[in-house]
């Protein structure tokens, strides 16, 4: 008997037919194959959503697909001009075909995960109104009917202990009753977000492990507490922040080194009991598999509007459920993207957490309904109803929310 390799396996995983996880969908389709044609796609950016921009499908049957594209409003439209070709008067239902045709490298043709990403999402909108089923269906689900969700801690700062307990109060008097956060550990340490660190000083590293501290003092052991990065630190930096941060026990240590794998990553990984979580910029298969294959990140964190839309990431989560590596969902994106994590958590059995803005002040995701906005209970979002994605655009409010030099839907 020849005894394959853990290596090997996933090699072999990695060869399978990519669209096996979609037998279902295909099934279900095939009655309604070439009865709608696709006239337009179109994209919007708001002033919120972390720069991601709306992404609108229309067909000649009238019906709508809805998505949200990390891009901003003119590069997605920038974008857009050359997939066109490969979109317009097609089927939407060839969901497969399209991701396929436009993830594809050709010369001189470059693919733009991120806009496709908005394309994708939409398309399965569009399925599901077509077929009068959920997106989560479609994929594959449910597995779950409600999504558990995190949040950030906000307005609090973590070196000032009276500060800590004022933001312990808010979050455990707010209506959503989330019970876990992530924190920046940028303020702390004294360096920008998202830019790189040299190494960290003693005494930074000594402010940062001060800071989660507090807030474990502050918040008890109900509520967990991550520990949230954007890639700012080098490898010795990173070992030292999760050394001082170890006692607090965080649910997570997220992004600490630059996005893309290296060996960094495997030096981490050995240092430290917290669990890893990375991916919110990595994009497709081959963005996480050096991730999964070398056991690198216990937890992978990929943003369906980042890395290849519902198509894309069901590849990713996959492939991560061949080594049981939980499957968290990146998101501070709009009321669209909050329903298409929902149904994707939904959709997948390795599901772990979604992030939200959901219960941010203001609450604009929230107005983004006209009708049934997401309500998030106990730190859990009920699953969304209706077909494909289940929205209802407040139009007013979205109107009112372009973004400095947006035409409505460009």
């Amino acid at each position: 008997m020849r005894i394959m390799t853990r290596r090997q396996l996933l090699r072999l995983a990695a060869a399978l037919p990519a669209g096996a996880s979609f037998a279902g969908f295909r099934a279900m389709a095939e009655p309604y194959r070439g009865q709608v044609k696709i006239t337009a796609i179109k994209a919007m950016q708001l002033t919120f959503g972390a720069n991601n921009c709306l992404i609108k499908i229309e067909t000649d049957a009238g019906l709508i697909g809805y998505g949200e594209a990390g891009s901003s409003g003119p590069m997605a439209r920038a974008r857009i001009k050359t997939m066109e070709r490969h979109l317009l008067g097609q089927d939407p239902l060839a969901i497969e075909k399209h991701f396929h045709n436009l993830t594809s490298l050709m010369h001189t043709y470059m693919a733009h995960i991120p806009t496709i990403s908005g394309i994708d999402m939409a398309l399965w909108d569009l399925a599901g109104k077509i077929l009068d089923r959920p997106c989560y269906v479609l994929l594959g689900g449910p597995f779950r009917d409600t999504i558990t969700m995190y949040s950030h801690g906000q307005g609090v700062d973590l070196l000032d202990k009276a500060s800590c307990r004022d933001w312990a109060q808010r979050i455990k008097a707010a209506p959503e009753g989330f019970n876990a956060f992530k924190i920046n550990v940028d303020t702390m340490a004294g360096i920008a977000s998202g830019r790189y660190a040299f190494p960290l000083s003693s005494e930074q590293i000594r402010k940062v492990g001060r800071g989660y501290a507090n807030a474990r003092e502050a918040v008890g052991e109900e509520i967990d507490v991550a520990c949230h990065c954007h890639g700012e630190l080098d490898t010795p930096s990173a070992i030292a922040v999760a050394k001082a941060i170890e006692p607090m026990n965080p649910l997570f240590y997220e992004d600490a080194l630059n996005v893309a794998y290296s060996e960094g990553w495997m030096a981490l990984k050995r240092s430290t009991r917290i669990p890893i979580l990375t991916g919110e910029k990595l994009e497709m298969v081959n963005g996480f598999r050096p991730f999964l294959d070398n056991q690198a990140a216990d937890i992978i964190h990929p943003d369906l509007a980042f890395a290849g839309g519902f198509t894309g990431v069901k590849r990713i989560a996959d492939y991560a459920q061949l080594t049981r590596t939980p499957v968290a969902l990146h998101n501070v994106g709009t009321l669209v993207l909050t329903h298409a994590s929902a149904h994707f958590a939904a959709a997948i059995f390795n599901f772990y957490r979604s992030e939200s803005a959901l219960g941010h002040p203001g609450r604009r995701v929230e107005s983004m309904a006209q009708s049934n906005p997401p309500s998030v209970t106990k730190s859990q979002l009920k699953l969304p109803g209706g077909p494909g994605l289940g929205l209802d655009l407040n139009l007013d409010f979205v109107r009112k929310n372009l973004a400095q030099g947006e035409d409505w839907w460009g």
